[in-house]
């Protein structure tokens, strides 16, 4: 190679080395999140820690909950939307009366907001099978059976923060939501309801589950269910609340919202 070759050479050499540098210099720069710069939502740990601590937790009702998918909303402070709260149940009606204990049974992660469902969630309608219909023209025929539409007895709360969702503890966020439920009284409130029977209030007191009683009055008697389990059986859909595990194990059919059948093996 010639002397003029080996220079153009070198030249070009140190112009890519110099490519080279900048390119890592930028990518570095990239790299780096300024000071203040607001994560886009919660980490996994967090996530994880909160199913872990919030999942399953049973708390005292404040106020009354509605039907329907939208709940019951607060804002960043725990702050209650009462203006859509009296919207929705006027619309969709009650389903858990204040002073009731209830059951976190879902938790969803929203880019700005929390979303806490109870005793099931506040949907209700037709199985997404009953929608379905096969034919030609207006001359169509359901593919399935069509029961009635199932009817929800749970609510759910949004936590909306307006803003990516902070890292919270378990602590901070029953904080939040101290406005509405009460995560502190661990004696069954039903026992004080006049509405409730004395043979119930006796076999509450006795952990004990009787035919006849709703919801409200398994929870404080046996607890959260360890499984739930919901068939339709001659028509009707019930649910089955299972505690324990074989060979000691207790089945609570629910048809409605009261105990159909109590099955001890």
């Amino acid at each position: 190679m010639s002397l003029s070759g080996l220079r153009n050479h070198a030249r070009s050499e140190k112009a890519s080395l110099s490519w080279f540098r900048r390119s890592l210099w930028l990518g570095a720069a990239l790299l780096v999140i300024p000071s203040g710069y607001a994560k886009e939502s919660m980490d996994r740990e967090t996530r994880i820690a909160l199913i872990r601590g919030l999942l399953r937790e049973i708390a005292v009702c404040k106020v009354a909950m509605p039907r329907g998918k939208k709940g019951l909303r607060l804002d960043a402070q725990g702050k209650l939307d009462q203006a859509k709260a009296e919207s929705e149940m006027r619309t969709n009606g009650m389903a858990i009366r204040p002073g009731m204990p209830v059951e976190i049974t879902k938790i969803g992660f929203k880019s700005d907001q929390l979303v806490f469902e109870f005793n099931g969630g506040g949907k209700s309608g037709k199985k997404w099978y009953q929608h379905i219909q096969i034919g030609v023209g207006t001359a169509t025929t359901p593919i399935g059976p069509q029961q009635p539409a199932t009817l929800a007895y749970g609510s759910s709360i949004t936590l909306d923060f307006g803003k990516s969702v902070p890292d919270l503890t378990v602590q901070q966020v029953k904080k939040l939501l101290s406005g509405v439920l009460d995560f502190e009284r661990h004696s069954p409130t039903v026992l004080y309801s006049p509405a409730v029977p004395p043979k119930f209030k006796e076999a509450i007191k006795k952990h004990e589950v009787v035919v006849g009683m709703d919801r409200d009055a398994v929870l404080s008697a046996k607890g959260a269910p360890d499984r739930r389990v919901r068939e339709v059986r001659d028509g009707v859909e019930q649910e089955d609340w299972i505690y324990g595990t074989p060979p000691h194990v207790l089945f609570v059919t629910f048809d409605g919202d009261q105990v159909a059948a109590v099955k001890q093996y």
